[in-house]
């Protein structure tokens, strides 16, 4: 029997859920068509785009994501702390950048004079809105409905696009944590779809050496779509990994990035017998492939933060929907 989400989601217990989704049927509705040899590639993009953008909108961090043809993986961690010092006209920016919302909370922001009674109402509203800001319910609901939505408009039909609503499993420790993001990067090297992890595209391992990501393209093809309606926030990057403890609150993944590389790199030289790739145990170790002199990678894990806030975090202009 299934259980429902609030069972399954408990931030009491752990922040860190491994969340999975398949197209229906697991047709490779993001693939290539081997019948008729059209391409739906581009659809794993749109799906990267909107797990970013929504993770800059929620209070939802991202430790790991890939996405495959027929399904996709992601790691998140729920921080709902994030949203504390938000006012309530912060609150209605990140929502309405996916929902009109009630008529009353569009008087507000168009700064319509409102009565007091009305007044409290839109606080009401906003107080659920935080809520839902934190849920990762709603953050699926936020990705996997328009995704569907966008894909049966381009093949001109209608029904299901993803098998069911979404699983979800908890991490409930740090080995359970590092294992799980290891496994979502190195998922299309066992798949067979690429033989090394840094050359695996739509995979967040990617994303971490490259530091490519086209806020402004990612934002555009969204609102073509109809599907975000104004974004103005700044992108948040991937959730970083922290090296080393400090006498502060730390809010990124106790594991430091080289060591994390190296276990992917390692874990991905293991032959299973249930899986078609591997990574060639011929090959040199992952930083060497990559050419990175240790100054090079001493500069890029001390500097992280200020790279992404250099590439990633720029605003995106008021867009005009019409």
């Amino acid at each position: 029997m299934t259980r429902p989400r609030e069972e399954l989601i408990s931030l009491a217990q752990t922040p860190y859920y491994h969340i999975t989704s398949r197209c229906v049927r697991r047709a490779f509705l993001c693939g290539v068509d081997d019948y008729s040899g059209k391409s739906y590639e581009h659809r794993r993009q749109w799906v990267v785009d909107r797990i970013r953008l929504l993770s800059s909108l929620f209070a939802i961090d991202v430790c790991a994501y890939a996405v495959l043809s027929n399904h996709y993986h992601l790691v998140l961690k729920v921080c709902p702390e994030q949203l504390t010092d938000l006012s309530e006209d912060d609150i209605m920016d990140r929502w309405c950048a996916l929902f009109k919302g009630p008529l009353l909370v569009q008087y507000y922001r168009n700064g319509e004079e409102l009565k007091p009674f009305e007044r409290e109402a839109v606080s009401d509203i906003v107080t659920v809105w935080r809520s839902r800001l934190a849920s990762i319910s709603w953050f699926m609901r936020c990705l996997n409905q328009p995704i569907a939505r966008q894909a049966n408009l381009e093949d001109k039909c209608t029904g299901k696009f993803w098998e069911s609503r979404f699983n979800s499993k908890a991490l409930k420790s740090e080995e359970a944590l590092l294992s799980c993001m290891a496994y979502v990067d190195l998922n299309p090297v066992r798949a067979g779809i690429t033989d090394l992890p840094e050359t695996s595209s739509h995979t967040s391992i990617r994303e971490r050496l490259k530091l490519e990501f086209d806020l402004q393209q990612a934002v555009d093809d969204q609102t073509e779509c109809g599907d975000l309606l104004d974004f103005k926030a700044p992108l948040k990057p991937l959730l970083p990994f922290d090296d080393g403890l400090i006498n502060e609150p730390q809010t990124g993944i106790l594991f430091g990035f080289e060591e994390y590389l190296a276990l992917v790199d390692w874990t991905g030289r293991i032959i299973r017998s249930d899986r078609r790739g591997h990574i060639d145990a011929s090959l040199p170790p992952i930083l060497s492939r990559l050419q990175i002199s240790p100054e090079q990678w001493r500069l890029n894990t001390t500097q992280f933060e200020a790279i992404h806030t250099k590439r990633f975090n720029r605003i995106a202009p008021r867009l005009d929907t019409g």
